[in-house]
């Protein structure tokens, strides 16, 4: 492998640049407020996922604070792990220092591996363990030996503490191993102590989903009503031809899995890959759940593409061109390399009512600091007795997670929230003097509270829309029973 080094180094370099250009710009997304709140409250579980970004989200406090580029240093890191077992699969494929490169090549020409790398979030470490999976796999077909099964079994337990997606990825492997050698895996004891290890990992999650009523279950009601039942599933298969260069070389891969001389003994790859992509879109899943299986289609794709073009070997370098050059410019889409005016410029958007409509990942990054800063000043407007005995009620967790996170450094006190794990961690001081609202409406305050102020209605020229226009209040005097009120709001925190 050391001679394939330089290739490994250069490629991780490029990618680990482009990704750290990205890092730094903008603000915390939404969903990395909560991931990282959530790492104040360690537990086996969350409302919305299992507790490995938690341990993450407080890693990286300890090592960074809470630094953008420090938290999204993690999923960074996953992203160059996936490039890097990519090529190491393509290796074990048989493949030369041309798979290898061009193996390497795919993944840093898939866009959405950018953003996904980019935000803290399960999804980055939920495509490198299925690409760690697959790898242990490769590995034992090729050496039959039982430590990889081992592995893959830890593999699995740490990716369903991560995201229970993986469970997908299960079952097509599950599938995929009967088509190694007649299933001779399921005939012996190693198999089956590999996913006793996994469920051992996994238990104590399980545990805690008993003990809380599954909010899992729970929680994908909320998402099937809210997202996934008014998906199209035409889109899902749509959106995997967003990127055809890639996606021909991941089937070439596929192809070669299932019917290639030289590596159909890595059937088992094709066939899982199969199973997974029906499975996710029979449940009619997001579209980029769905993107994990690439790596390893990238490495075979690149594999069968060498050995095909052995007497041509220029053509992969071409090749690797054509699959790279085109999504250069598209970068800047994926991950905000770009400072906002450049971007503005870049994606010739306009100015309309005083707003710029970016994107919903990048208008979901804005506006977070200015909502701290304006419940501070008012904050800071009351008495101390009044501070004391202050509660700040947000209305999601995106609002939520900016006062937890970004308010550390003007000392607000913790936030309260009724959406998703916020609602778990209670309403404060019961009989606190002053509310300051955030993003409640007046009709939900009202019914709350006697007194009811008007402070600011909030706006930002980049914020997403449901960011702009919301209101500011200062309430007092509740009039309904506060612990009766927030113990019935449980059926519709993920509302």
């Amino acid at each position: 492998m050391k001679k394939y080094l330089p290739i490994l180094l250069i490629l991780s370099t490029i990618k680990l640049i482009f990704q750290w250009l990205g890092n730094r710009n903008y603000g915390f997304h939404r969903d990395e407020l909560l991931h990282l709140s959530v790492s104040e409250h360690l537990n086996w579980g969350f409302m919305e996922f299992p507790p490995l970004i938690g341990l993450l989200g407080k890693i990286s406090f300890w090592l960074f604070d809470y630094s953008l580029l420090g938290v999204r240093f993690f999923p960074t890191l996953a992203g160059v792990g996936i490039l890097i077992l990519c090529c190491l699969i393509a290796k074990e494929l048989g493949g030369k220092a041309k798979a290898i490169l061009l193996a390497g090549i795919c993944v840093l020409a898939f866009l959405p591996f950018y953003r996904n790398h980019t935000l803290f979030q399960p999804v980055a470490f939920d495509q490198l363990f299925w690409t760690l999976g697959f790898y242990f796999v490769i590995k034992f077909i090729n050496s039959q030996n039982k430590k990889f099964l081992i592995l893959l079994g830890i593999t699995l337990g740490f990716g369903l503490m991560n995201k229970y997606t993986i469970l997908v990825w299960a079952f097509g492997l599950f599938v995929g191993l009967f088509f190694h050698q007649k299933g001779s895996v399921f005939k012996g004891k190693w198999t089956y102590i590999s996913a006793l290890i996994s469920l051992i990992i996994f238990l104590p999650n399980i545990i805690w989903q008993v003990q809380n009523d599954f909010p899992l279950l729970k929680h994908l009601q909320a998402l099937n009503k809210t997202q996934l039942d008014d998906m199209n599933p035409m889109e899902f298969g749509l959106e995997q031809l967003n990127f055809p260069f890639t996606l021909i070389v991941s089937l070439f891969g596929l192809g070669a899995f299932i019917i290639d001389k030289n590596l159909k003994k890595y059937r088992t790859i094709g066939i899982a890959s199969l199973v997974i992509f029906c499975t996710m879109w029979l449940l009619n899943s997001k579209a980029y759940y769905v993107f994990a299986i690439y790596p390893v289609l990238f490495a075979g794709g690149a594999v069968k593409l060498e050995s095909s073009l052995s007497k041509k070997k220029w053509y992969i370098y071409a090749i690797a061109g054509i699959v790279l050059l085109p999504s250069i410019y598209f970068i800047p889409e994926a991950t905000p390399i770009l400072p906002i005016e450049k971007y503005v410029k870049y994606a010739q958007l306009k100015e309309k009512n005083g707003r710029i409509e970016l994107k919903e990942d990048y208008a979901d990054m804005f506006g977070w600091e200015e909502q701290v800063k304006l419940v501070d000043s008012v904050y800071q407007t009351l008495s101390p007795k009044e501070k004391n005995n202050c509660v700040l009620w947000a209305e999601n967790y995106g609002e939520a997670g900016a006062l937890k996170i970004l308010g550390k450094k003007y000392n607000l006190p913790n936030p309260i929230s009724r959406h998703g794990s916020f609602w778990t961690w209670g309403y404060g001081k019961i009989d606190a003097d002053v509310w300051i609202s955030l993003g409640n409406e007046k009709t939900s305050v009202e019914h709350v509270f006697e007194e009811v102020i008007l402070v600011k209605t909030i706006t930002h020229k980049y914020a997403i829309d449901e960011e702009n226009g919301i209101p500011l209040f200062i309430c007092k005097e509740p009039k309904i029973d506060i612990k009766k009120w927030w113990e019935g709001y449980e059926e519709h925190i993920f509302d």
